[in-house]
């Protein structure tokens, strides 16, 4: 029996996104992000990287972190969608 592949819950789903929406804001290629990420000596493929934005792909901890630097932001701000704690409405508040 073929194994199982990993479900993305939505803190990596959200990461996800947070990298293609980083990357594309910083007007890079999903190969220029991936040699980056490569010279920080984390290597990585443009496949690799279309994988993780696409949710095929989970991102551990060390992919986050070279993401995040290549990137020049904190791996927190690639987070920070999966964070925020979800909003409650109030009374008079739909």
């Amino acid at each position: 029996m073929p194994p199982r592949p990993l479900e993305i819950g939505p803190a990596g789903r959200a990461a996800a996104h947070a990298i293609e929406r980083t990357r594309t804001a910083r007007g890079y290629s999903q190969r220029q992000l991936a040699a980056r990420v490569t010279a920080l000596g984390r290597p990585m493929t443009f496949t690799a990287l279309s994988r993780i934005e696409r949710t095929v792909r989970r991102c551990d901890i060390d992919d986050l972190v070279a993401i995040a630097t290549a990137l020049g932001v904190a791996p927190q701000a690639l987070l920070a969608g999966a964070l925020a704690p979800p909003r409650v409405a109030g009374a008079g508040e739909t």
